[in-house]
């Protein structure tokens, strides 16, 4: 009897290759594991054809609520973005894939789990590491590191083999989806000077040819989760489905980042957002409102750690429990509606309010109602102050070097 694998089957080029290599090369009974997290796919066609390339079995797992309620919500809670711009769609995705295939392979009495990804890859760390942290003695197979083929070669073994694949050497892309996002990559877009072809974008529309006429958009969160959309409460799944058919109607969400890798390389990247960038920016237009200034100066700190863990595979390690208690102390008051416009690529919050909003019009306003005691600042100032003051006076103002000391420092020769 055949030993049996799971193989995380997406329908793309490398794992629809890896069913026919395995079968072929190894003679494994291939179990091929689709997990929706919201990719827009046909899965009952693509069970067929792993069944039809060479698999025993092909399963559907409906991870959607999950990878909601337990991935992008606590990442939106954490204003989480790898290098500032990437909202780590795809990240976020593989620890529960990971631990669904984990599971999947107990259930079915596979001795090993099969990934489709290649030795240049983050998601190859993220499998593996997550994998491993789960049940240490299930084997790990990554076979397009084994077998090495360029990915021209890999095309050319799926027509020779008759394997249907959704790309072509004339359209190469590899591309990952889920509710949070759109990831393209391979083919023109390896040379970060080629401007992104047209094709490459399914989710958005090119800002130029979206909606002459602005829209706009109420979002109201509890405690830092977004629960109505133009007051209509909203499981998750929906909301967010709903805001990436909007947003990318709009010609929101695209982002083109040069990413420094897990491995230590540097890769060019596409994505296609929407959903994300308009909840991160309402999330964070909120606890502008609602955190003071020393829980907003820390939480970027924790948010840049968090975005981190996530991207290097780190999901199941203590450091996200601990860094997850702090996330969830800081949204116990990050509640209320904020209302943004969209037009032509852009996103702007043009409103906000909150019951717990620590903006107080009474402190801000310079018209009447100003309950500002302007008489304390001149003795504020003089404390505020005192320390510069006296440093300055001792040291900076005496020192030799002239003038231009004072200002700033001069720039080094070139080496």
């Amino acid at each position: 009897m055949a030993e049996k694998v799971v193989l995380a089957y997406s329908g793309g080029l490398d794992t629809s290759v890896a069913i026919k290599w395995l079968k072929d090369k190894y003679h494994l009974d291939v179990i091929a594991v689709n997990i929706d997290v919201g990719c827009v796919k046909d899965y009952s066609a693509l069970c067929q054809k792993a069944l039809d390339i060479g698999a025993v079995k092909a399963l559907v797992i409906d991870g959607k609520e999950l990878f909601v309620k337990y991935f992008v919500f606590p990442a939106l809670q954490a204003d989480a973005l790898y290098e500032g711009q990437y909202p780590l769609s795809t990240a976020l995705s593989r620890p529960l894939m990971a631990k669904i295939l984990v599971d999947t392979a107990i259930e079915e009495g596979a001795t090993t789990i099969v990934h489709g990804c290649t030795g240049k890859g983050n998601d190859q760390v993220r499998f593996e590491v997550s994998i491993s942290a789960l049940a240490p003695d299930i084997k790990i197979m990554a076979p397009a590191r084994e077998w090495k083929m360029t990915r021209e070669e890999t095309i050319d073994y799926a027509r020779k083999n008759g394997i249907p694949i959704p790309v072509s050497v004339k359209s190469p892309y590899s591309i990952d989806e889920s509710l949070w996002g759109r990831a393209i990559e391979c083919g023109v877009l390896e040379d970060p000077w080629t401007e992104p072809p047209d094709d490459v974008f399914t989710w958005t529309t090119s800002p130029s040819q979206a909606p002459d006429k602005a829209q706009y958009l109420e979002i109201e969160f509890k405690r830092g989760i977004p629960v109505r959309l133009d007051g209509e409460e909203m499981d998750g799944v929906k909301l967010i489905q709903q805001l990436n058919e909007i947003g990318g109607r709009h010609g929101i969400g695209r982002i083109d980042h040069i990413e420094n890798r897990v491995v230590g390389i540097k890769s060019r990247e596409i994505y296609e957002v929407p959903a994300a960038m308009i909840l991160l920016q309402a999330h964070q237009a909120l606890e502008m409102m609602t955190l003071s200034r020393e829980q907003m100066r820390f939480k970027e700190k924790v948010a840049m750690e968090y975005a981190d863990l996530i991207y290097n595979g780190l999901w199941f390690s203590q450091l996200n429990r601990d860094l997850s208690a702090y996330i969830m102390s800081s949204q116990l008051y990050v509640t209320g509606t904020v209302r943004l416009k969209l037009y032509k690529g852009h996103s702007l919050v043009v409103g906000r309010q909150s019951p717990r909003s620590l903006y107080n019009i009474g402190l801000a306003t310079y018209d009447k109602g100003d309950i500002f005691n302007q008489d304390s600042a001149k003795g504020f100032i003089d404390l505020w102050g005192l320390s510069v003051k006296t440093q300055a006076q001792v040291q900076l103002l005496g020192d030799k070097e002239g003038p231009l000391s004072i200002i700033g420092p001069e720039e080094p020769e070139e080496s």
